[in-house]
This record gives C-alpha cells, structure tokens and sequence, in this order.
C-alpha cells in the first residue's frame, strides 16, 4: 500500500495511509534509520518499509507492508 511518511506538527514521526484517510504517529521502528525494517503505529498497525540505501528527506511517498495479517 502506498504511505505517506512525514514529521507531524509536534515533531513526531507520522505515517498517512491516503487509502483509508488514516494518520498515525510512529511510536516504533525495527532498524535505526528506520528503511528496510518495520515501523509500529499509534494504531498497532505493523509495516514493512521497503530498504532504501540513502537518507531521503521527508515527507516521503513509500510502498509499504503490513505485517500483522491486516489487509495490504
């Protein structure tokens, strides 16, 4: 599915999924640098970034994963 990885208004990491008008804040990552791991929302939600070998800056549209068995 395609996100949307951005800074939200109180410098938190968030992640926006246009598909189902979801945003929510990252409250945890798999690999520091946070590409090629899993990042855990607000929500529960797992999913898989794809492995990115640069920095990009954000905001950043991604195709990720979901990992916990949800709909992809």
């Amino acid at each position: 599915m395609k996100i949307m990885i951005r800074w939200n208004a109180g410098g938190d990491l968030s992640v926006y999924v246009p598909k189902k008008d979801l945003e929510e804040r990252v409250v945890a990552v798999e690999r520091p640098g946070l590409w090629g791991g899993a990042v855990t929302l607000a929500n529960g939600w797992c999913l898989a970034l794809p492995e990115r070998h640069d920095e990009p800056s954000l905001p950043i549209t991604v195709d990720a994963r979901r990992v916990d068995g949800g709909e992809s």
